[in-house]
């Protein structure tokens, strides 16, 4: 299937490993001139030249890293067609032991990170009058996990944001959805103890050719809508 976006530029953030390197993979692939970003140098440089991206080494939970990056890919450029927002997750917590530090780092990291990213990048696809905006979140957000109170936290209040800016876009031709991984064979999975070897667990790439899609022509009537990619897991109706 032609995704209609052969040449458009799109920024991937936190895109060396896991889905985030999937999405930025499966973009590539449709024919899109990928900058990914992310903390560890060797592994975003590794990655940028197996998927044939442009690679900024950014931290972008940092408050000045999201316009760093928007202005650096319309310098290089010209444009930013696509935004794939994407960040690590929190520690594993209970709800009750949730500390104020820990509930500020979430929040950061899972939620003003993305709303930072979404303001820098919208101006340019108004001036376009075309835009995809995708943030990659949780299936916490329909169906809350008993371990990570904090990702349930801050992931909802991006939910909820992304609800209500996804129409003031829509009207420049921008559409803004969230991609909501349930388990996938990723680090992040590994490291909160799931056998990523074991069933009903997903394919990166897989969950990579969904944000594709979300980023595509075709997809230019689907806004304000939470994408649940887990495998029939969460049994909530909406």
């Amino acid at each position: 299937m032609d995704l209609g976006i052969r040449g458009k530029v799109a920024l991937v953030t936190a895109a060396s490993k896991g889905l985030g390197r999937a999405s930025a993979a499966a973009l590539a692939e449709a024919g899109c001139t990928v900058v990914i970003c992310a903390r560890g140098e060797e592994a975003l440089r590794a990655t940028a030249a197996e998927i044939g991206a442009v690679a900024i080494t950014s931290d972008v939970t940092q408050p000045d890293e999201p316009a760093r990056l928007v202005a650096a890919t319309v310098e290089h450029f010209g444009s930013i067609d696509i935004l794939v927002a994407n960040a690590g997750g929190p520690p594993p917590m209970s709800a009750l032991d949730v500390d104020d530090a820990a509930i500020a780092a979430a929040v950061n990291a899972n939620l003003t990170t993305s709303v930072r990213l979404v303001r820098e990048a919208a101006p340019h696809m108004r001036a376009s009058r075309w835009g995809r905006i995708c943030c990659i979140t949780s299936s916490s957000v329909k169906q809350p996990i008993p371990t990570l109170a904090l990702s349930n936290l801050a992931r909802t209040g991006l939910w909820s944001w992304a609800k209500t800016a996804a129409a003031d876009l829509f009207v420049d031709g921008i559409t803004l959805n969230l991609a909501c991984p349930g388990l996938h064979a990723t680090d992040r999975i590994r490291s909160l103890g799931v056998d990523v070897d074991g069933p009903n667990i997903g394919d990166p790439a897989d969950f990579g050719s969904i944000v594709a899609f979300l980023c595509s022509e075709p997809a230019k009537f689907v806004s304000g809508t939470a994408v649940m990619v887990d495998g029939a897991a969460s049994q909530g109706l909406l």
